[in-house]
């Protein structure tokens, strides 16, 4: 027998979780489905246990900088309290009873299973069938890419979610690709001592973002001591139940008792039924403003839509759907000023397009940076030898069109930039502003004196 619900949202995700919450609360009858977690990778996998272990190697880091500037300290890594609390932070063990008994809570019905849409208005998962009155909202997610690398499958490889729950430091380990899973994970093994070579096939690490970026972090593991091979494609990979050996192209190899496989995410749209309800898809799931698909009755949100493969972003888009499904008035979505932080040691924060991007939008762009000279605070504290702030600016316009901030508190300085773009503050305005001395974003002023504007 077909079940009734008014909406029946299909992932339960940070996007998902929040749209079922929303709606439940509203009075509607939900049904979420999520064949993993509630709460999605974020929780669990991603976002916040990878960044607690990026404070642990932080804190080293931090201690190691003493001698020279407050006298002498030893460092002793130990990985043991770093997985026991990465562990705890996941419900004890990567259980999600709290977050399923919180949207039950708010009036939800929740399923575990893989769902299908087997029409526009109608949903399988196991031996349960859905129709879903008022609305389906799709909000998948995304999984591991696994490059088709020879020898590759079979192997205990490594994805995010490994090394992630793992309780033992590995010696040593390879990691396939330079974005940011790579990157943070690099940085967190070899600040606990591992032996880490990281290979990415582009010129530079963090190469979906502007040059600068991945530049400045290149420069900082190359002092730091971390092994990265620029332009290098894996052909093969053995393991010999001891030890991952990875060849490549040019005939070189790298060995590690590890092999973390961070080549990035791909969508499971070609696995939800989409054209069963008449929605045509290649990578993503097409959405307009209001996140409403080319179908009546059907949304979609978070990464399946192509918008940015981020919590922050799934969110967003949440709470835009949820309104237009309850008919509530509400604003469509802009993505112009799309802030992403990488939060290695310099921490890293983006907001709007690359400088590409933008050209190739017609902006006429204009851009300039600030380097460590200009900041006070990263001379003061010892580190500011990658500090650097870079705007870019739309010469027509007169406003900020991106930006790219480097250093201790990259992520937060991007923040005000982030404001600065989405609302087209003019340059003008932004260079009579008063920047507090001596804070990481004075640096901010001294960028913008640069701009030709």
């Amino acid at each position: 027998m077909t079940e009734k619900a008014d909406v029946v949202v299909i992932g339960m995700g940070p996007g998902g979780e929040e749209v079922a919450g929303r709606l439940a609360e509203a009075g509607l009858r939900v049904v979420g489905i999520e064949n993993r977690l509630v709460g999605g990778e974020c929780p669990y996998w991603g976002c916040i246990p990878s960044k607690m272990m990026l404070r642990a190697g932080m804190l080293l880091a931090e201690a190691r900088r003493i001698p020279g500037m407050a006298g002498e300290a030893s460092v002793s890594p130990d990985w043991a309290p770093v997985a026991a609390r990465v562990r705890a932070e996941a419900t004890d063990g990567w259980d999600d009873r709290v977050a399923v008994e919180r949207f039950e809570g708010k009036g939800g019905t929740f399923v575990r299973g893989t769902a299908r849409l087997t029409g526009p208005r109608t949903v399988t998962t196991g031996d349960r069938d859905f129709e879903a009155e008022r609305a389906i909202v799709v909000a998948t997610g995304t999984k591991p890419a696994i490059p088709p690398v020879e020898g590759l499958a079979g192997t205990p490889y490594w994805t995010n979610r490994d090394a992630l729950e793992t309780d033992t430091l590995p010696r040593s380990i390879v990691i396939l690709g330079g974005g940011a899973v790579g990157v943070e994970m690099a940085q967190v093994f070899h600040r606990f001592g591992s032996e880490v070579h990281l290979a990415e096939v582009h010129d530079r690490l963090l190469a979906i973002e502007d040059p600068t970026a991945g530049e400045v972090l290149g420069r900082a593991f190359e002092r730091e001591g971390i092994d990265v091979r620029y332009e290098v494609r894996s052909t093969s990979v053995a393991y010999d139940g001891e030890t991952f050996t990875v060849t490549f192209q040019d005939g070189s190899t790298l060995r590690g008792e590890r092999l973390l496989v961070a080549t990035g995410r791909r969508t499971d749209a070609d696995q939800l039924g989409l054209d069963a309800a008449g929605i045509e898809a290649d990578r993503f799931v097409p959405v307009d403003g209001r996140l409403r698909t080319p179908v009546e009755g059907v949304w979609a949100i978070g990464d399946v839509t192509g918008k940015g493969p981020f919590t922050h972003v799934a969110v967003y888009q949440a709470r835009i759907a949820a309104a237009d499904i309850l008919g509530e008035p509400t604003e469509e979505a802009d993505y112009t000023a799309l802030p992403r932080v990488i939060f290695t040691d310099p921490e890293i924060g983006v907001a709007g397009p690359t400088d590409d991007a933008a050209r190739e939008q017609g902006v006429d762009l204009v851009t300039a940076v600030s380097a460590a000279p200009s900041s006070s605070r990263g001379w003061i504290n010892g580190d500011g030898e990658t500090d650097v702030i870079k705007l870019g600016a739309d010469r027509r316009t007169g406003t900020l069109v991106n930006a790219i901030c480097v250093g201790p508190r990259g992520g937060e300085v991007v923040g005000m930039l982030t404001l600065a773009i989405g609302e087209k503050v003019p340059v003008s305005r932004l260079r009579h502003t008063i920047y507090a001395f001596p804070t990481f974003h004075r640096g901010v002023e001294s960028a913008l004196a640069a701009l030709d504007i």
